[in-house]
């Protein structure tokens, strides 16, 4: 008598908009936005995808809300510390998250008036307003730091995932030094010079002391004083 393939067992606990969420951030990190679809995600959870549907739309409110729950994460009250480094708290913060799941830079870029970008902004303003920068420029200097943050994680992102797989980061930098190094000396002089602190450089170092730069100008600057 031929045997019966046992079904795989259900999950016990209720399906909730919090489980969907979780398990969409695992999905996205593995496979991607392309990969992100509700059968996939019906087989991660062991359910139907009618299920999903229940406490999501579609896509659109699931990438959202995969997002959301990241950045929620990230942007804090800091009342006990200062403004400068309550924005490199946040800066670092957004730079490891994009880091680890590369799809949200895509996602804050593509929905700048949506909650989790406007959340970003908002914790940037609000410490662009404690360095009492003039109100007629906060807008400038919030701009310059939110761009600076989401254009560098998200490129460091997509030069990491640039990497041929099982490729070492060491050995990559220090074959692009060594090209960088050769270049002609009178059409590359600079890049010729800066050659071996790419080699020897630190993402995250780098990133921060462009904050600080940018901070410091913002706090160093005589604004204009409106008429």
């Amino acid at each position: 008598m031929a045997s019966r393939t046992r079904r795989p067992e259900r999950r016990q606990e209720p399906l909730s908009r919090e489980r969907i969420v979780s398990a969409a951030v695992d999905l996205l990190d593995t496979v991607g936005e392309a990969g992100l679809t509700f059968r996939a995600l019906a087989e991660r959870l062991a359910t139907g995808p009618g299920a999903i549907y229940w406490h999501v739309t579609g896509k659109t409110e699931l990438l959202a809300a995969a997002t959301e729950a990241v950045v929620s994460a990230v942007v804090a009250d800091h009342t006990d510390t200062t403004p400068q480094e309550a924005i490199r708290v946040l800066a670092l913060g957004l730079f490891d998250a994009i880091d680890a799941h590369p799809w949200i830079g895509t996602q804050l870029a593509a929905s700048p008036s949506q909650s989790p970008i406007l959340r970003v902004f908002e914790h940037i303003g609000r410490q662009v307003q404690a360095l009492q920068v003039p109100p007629s420029a906060q807008f400038t200097a919030a701009s310059a730091l939110m761009n600076y943050i989401l254009g560098v994680a998200g490129q460091n992102a997509a030069n990491a995932r640039a990497y041929q797989p099982g490729t070492d980061r060491a050995e990559f930098l220090d074959a692009v030094a060594t090209a960088w190094a050769e270049l002609d000396p009178d059409s590359y002089p600079f890049t010729r010079n800066v050659a071996a602190q790419l080699r020897e450089h630190d993402d995250r170092v780098e990133f921060v002391a462009g904050i600080d730069l940018i901070l410091t100008g913002i706090t160093a600057r005589r604004w204009p004083t409106p008429d």
